[in-house]
């Protein structure tokens, strides 16, 4: 019986018009547009000068900063109100005011000061683009000192020098899309795996086909693998795809052992599905199902780790975590492609999804009801 069950799901996802193309674009997209989407980096932060100097070292100041890449000049202002009526009309994200006798005295008492506004609506941009503003400064700063014999200083203080190497463990070019493509990875069977075999049941509900099901002697434990063995399958196929496809247009390989990816994977599809199938149970229509998913989506995805370090969240944030099974995932994923992690570093990820996947699926098929 649970083969033939199996052959019916297949059926009914090859006729149905969307959700092959769903299932073959989804994957396709994601990778391929997100990761350059989704990226820390901030370039091209737009920047507003009022050089109340006018002299070589200010001239020069400035010029440093806009060939650094990270910003683009958009206005010239005479003071600091009008230069701040540009932040506040949006031609500009940052103010850099050069104080009066900038130059001089760099060249008499070895030190000078700037005044940096940042417009903090976007707080992301806001600070990153003070952090490479005040990196220029340092660095110009150490460039007088080295010309003047180790006197000139961009600060209010005058500090001492450290020389320091760094080194990067695990991403050494600190790519961004090395630390993002594994964990779109999950969300990507996260999304698949959980909202089809949901949309998937609810969907039989509404057409009535599921009666003939329920009218049959078939187990519910049947039914319910029935239903997640085929989006095993697809999830195995998606990921496959997924991890083709980081190879080949990012160069992002796992590091580890590529079995290692596919055995959590094999239990993070049972979890997704199963939370899937246990919502579909209590739902009546495509719109309920589909308005609870996304609900849970949401909260699992923002607290999941996949933007945020879930070790800088609050205390009670990092609680909830605890109970987020995307967060288990996305860990496993980046510490194989990153870190090389075996299976045996990785046992308390690897319970904890046993865990949800033994909660979920033995809750479906408890919760679902022969006689609906």
């Amino acid at each position: 019986m649970l083969k033939f069950l199996i052959e019916k799901e297949f059926k009914q996802i090859v006729r149905n018009a969307f959700l092959p193309r769903m299932i073959i674009m989804m994957p396709v997209m994601m990778m391929l547009v997100l990761p350059w989407a989704a990226n820390q980096e901030v370039k091209d932060v737009r920047l507003s000068i009022v050089d109340n100097d006018h002299s070589v070292y200010s001239e020069r100041l400035v010029n440093k900063i806009i060939s650094s890449g990270y910003f683009k000049l958009t206005d010239v202002s005479a003071s600091n109100p009008e230069a701040m009526r540009s932040i506040e009309s949006g031609k500009a994200d940052i103010i850099l005011e050069i104080q009066d006798e900038f130059e001089k005295s760099l060249v008499n008492e070895g030190a000078a000061r700037v005044m940096i506004s940042a417009n903090s609506v976007n707080s992301t941009e806001g600070g990153l683009g003070l952090s490479y503003l005040s990196a220029i400064l340092a660095d110009y700063a150490t460039e007088l000192r080295e010309e003047q014999g180790g006197q000139a200083v961009v600060t209010a203080v005058e500090v001492p020098s450290f020389g320091v190497m760094s080194q990067y463990k695990f991403n050494p070019h600190l790519d961004y899309k090395v630390f993002m493509v594994p964990a779109l990875m999950v969300t990507l069977l996260t999304m698949l795996c959980g909202f089809l075999p949901a949309l998937n049941i609810v969907g039989e509900k509404e057409a009535g086909t599921i009666e003939q099901i329920n009218v049959t002697p078939v187990k519910k434990l049947v039914f319910v693998l029935a239903k997640l063995i085929p989006y095993w399958v697809i999830g195995f196929a998606v990921l496959t795809v997924a991890i083709g496809l980081g190879a080949l247009v990012y160069g992002i390989y796992p590091v580890g052992n590529l079995l290692t990816i596919f055995l959590f994977a094999t239990i993070y599809i049972l979890v997704v599905s199963g939370m899937g199938l246990v919502i579909s149970n209590y739902s009546d229509t495509m719109q309920q199902a589909m308005f609870v998913m996304f609900f849970f989506m949401m909260i699992l995805l923002l607290m999941s780790g996949l933007f945020t370090p879930t070790t800088s969240m609050p205390e009670w944030a990092k609680t909830i975590t605890v109970f987020n099974p995307l967060k288990y995932f996305i860990q496993v994923m980046r510490l194989v492609y990153l870190k090389g992690s075996t299976f045996f570093e990785m046992i308390p990820q690897f319970l904890a999804l046993c865990g949800f996947a033994l909660a979920l699926n033995t809750w479906a098929v408890m919760s679902y009801r022969k006689s609906q």
